[in-house]
């Protein structure tokens, strides 16, 4: 008679432990179980959330200077035409700007060995350009402190439209970026 009872009670365990596992098989299946077929995820959208916020982020100053702006050109008393950052640009040709890969078009500056080669900053001066602020990096070497000196396509038009003024700019990148030289 024991073993009947101890029989029963073995298989009336089973069983609520079967009926339990379905139970929650059931109610986890009912869980993830999607029938809507029209659900989608949009991932353009996503992707120009990630390019916004990689935007905003790359026009965000790092710091900011006061200093004086000059002009320069290429054939200035003390200058080869060959620009003192490397790959030491040859702008004899009259360029006065370069092209990055991140920033675009930008003006070329000379600034101290406190602003690495490769660095961007940003500026307001009417005399470089009118309409809003302009973007420059620089390339070359030759002035002290926070000053910087614009590439200009000659001396004269650095004196007639540059000149010296003070500005304040703003560092958008440090040094180059790290796929570069």
């Amino acid at each position: 008679m024991k073993k009947v009872i101890s029989y029963s009670i073995r298989l009336t365990i089973i069983i609520l432990a079967l009926i339990c596992a379905r139970t929650t098989t059931s109610s986890f299946a009912a869980k993830v179980e999607n029938n809507n077929i029209n659900k989608t995820i949009n991932l353009n959208t996503m992707a120009i959330k990630v390019i916004e916020a990689n935007t905003i982020a790359k026009f965000t100053a790092k710091d900011t200077f006061t200093g004086d702006l000059t002009g320069y050109a290429y054939n200035c008393p003390l200058c080869n035409g060959t620009l003192a950052c490397a790959p030491k640009y040859n702008v004899k040709d009259g360029t006065t700007t370069y092209n990055d890969p991140d920033y675009g078009k930008v003006f070329i500056v000379a600034s101290s060995k406190n602003l690495p080669c490769g660095t961007i900053i940003r500026f307001n001066s009417d005399r470089v350009k009118e309409d809003g602020d302009a973007l420059a990096i620089v390339l070359d070497r030759g002035v002290l402190g926070t000053a910087l000196d614009l590439l200009t396509p000659s001396e004269a038009y650095a004196s007639k439209y540059i000149g010296r003024s003070s500005i304040t700019y703003d560092v958008l990148r440090n040094g180059w970026a790290k796929d570069e030289g």
